[in-house]
């Protein structure tokens, strides 16, 4: 074999040098860049598990309190949080979401002004920030009747055939087309988020030129009494809440939207027709009564039946209603114009009802934190209050939302 030159070795030499070198380099590089991907890998997973934590954190309460008894969540509550609690209020014109959040409020009633302009969507959105806005979940309300007392019906981008009223429905198709109406309301009231219609009206009203005859059946007492208890029922069955108003019932009285109304029938009058409706609806199983602002002689001579401990009374005890009971609006002048709303609040609660539906709430609420502090209003009294909203609230499946 030929010798290879000198110069030939040389450039051997140094290509398997520098060869050897990048080698080595490209490896150091290989090894740096896959600890790179390492630790950006373990960074992101890392923000990824934070980012996991501040979402599950940031959550309203109401995720703790659908795996709480009724009594568990009563205990953990403020003086400030229970006393919200038995406000059912009119949506205000602004600050709904902070005064949701400031008065610890119960529920919310939707009126015109907050269903008129809306879309379904834009709906079930501004139900859905309430209710999101809330640790513990809202009663969502709204009139409902049908006829002439309707909010989201009267809205045809909202309800496309508004809901007729009861005694159009039943002159025209009898108990049945009342199932029909109200398995339809319910149907259409969950959708929106809202879980009870404020109806059916109890009252019975024989005088066609009587302030409330058209939103009654305009039938006896025996008649209104079946059509109460069919409605109730199947309420019940739609696991949508159920309102029995006015008692002790209106008659052919005058309107207390605009006047102190004062009521002179006599208490065996009253029990052998205006509460035979009532009595047939809390039988039925009845969620709640609503109390009239008519100043009833026969149960109490001095003051209005909202605010009326008497006529509380009577109705826990001689009917037997042991769900919540609430106040009709409290603006109404057969009220607003007897006493001040700021003095309304805690009568309406000492008189014993356990939602006070009111628009002057920022007042009252201190108003009645005031009074427990001072013991003008018990604890033990505010407790069961509270126990009963807060358990219509479970029935109606708020607390698994």
């Amino acid at each position: 074999m030929k010798k290879k030159p000198i110069a030939a070795w040389i450039l051997l030499g140094f290509t398997l040098f520098f060869g050897l070198l990048a080698g080595g380099i490209w490896l150091l590089m290989d090894q740096s860049a896959k600890q790179t991907v390492m630790h950006s890998t373990t960074q992101e997973t890392k923000h990824t598990k934070d980012t996991a934590t501040i979402s599950s954190t940031s959550q309203p309460a109401k995720e703790d309190v659908s795996k709480q008894t009724v009594d568990e969540l009563l205990s953990q509550m403020s003086l400030a949080e229970k006393v919200g609690q038995l406000f059912f209020v009119r949506v205000p014109e602004t600050n709904q979401i902070a005064d949701i959040q400031e008065y610890h409020l119960g529920g919310y009633v939707l009126f015109g002004r907050d269903v008129d302009k809306e879309s379904i969507e834009g709906l079930k959105g501004k139900i859905r920030s309430y209710q999101a806005a809330s640790s513990i979940p809202l009663l969502i309300g709204s009139d409902e009747e049908g006829g002439a007392v309707t909010r989201i019906s009267r809205n045809t981008n909202l309800v496309k055939t508004p809901f007729e009223s009861p005694q159009t429905i039943y002159q025209e198709s009898g108990l049945a087309g009342i199932v029909a109406d109200t398995q339809r309301k319910s149907e259409i009231l969950k959708a929106f988020g809202i879980q009870t219609g404020l109806f059916p009206v109890a009252d019975v009203a024989t005088d066609p030129q009587a302030f409330i005859y058209d939103r009654t059946l305009g039938m006896d007492a025996q008649t209104t009494s079946e059509y109460v208890k069919t409605v109730v029922q199947t309420l019940k069955e739609e696991h949508v809440g159920s309102t029995l108003k006015h008692f002790p019932g209106y008659g052919n009285n005058r309107d207390s939207h605009v006047e102190i109304v004062t009521d002179t029938r006599s208490l065996e009058e009253l029990r052998q027709s205006d509460f035979l409706p009532f009595k047939a609806g809390i039988e039925a199983g009845a969620d709640s009564v609503l109390v009239n602002h008519n100043i009833v002689t026969s149960i109490d001579a001095t003051q209005p039946a909202s605010i009326s401990p008497a006529v509380h009374r009577l109705l826990r005890q001689d009917l037997g209603f042991q769900g919540v009971i609430m106040t009709d609006d409290m603006d109404m002048a057969g009220l607003a114009d007897f006493i001040s709303q700021e003095e309304a609040g805690l009568k309406a609660l000492q008189a014993g009802n356990d939602l006070v539906m009111s628009s002057s709430y920022a007042t009252q609420i201190p108003y009645v934190i005031q009074a427990v502090k001072a013991g003008q209003y018990s604890e033990s009294e505010l407790n069961q209050a509270v126990k009963r909203v807060l358990a219509w609230k479970q029935a109606l499946g708020l607390f698994a939302q």
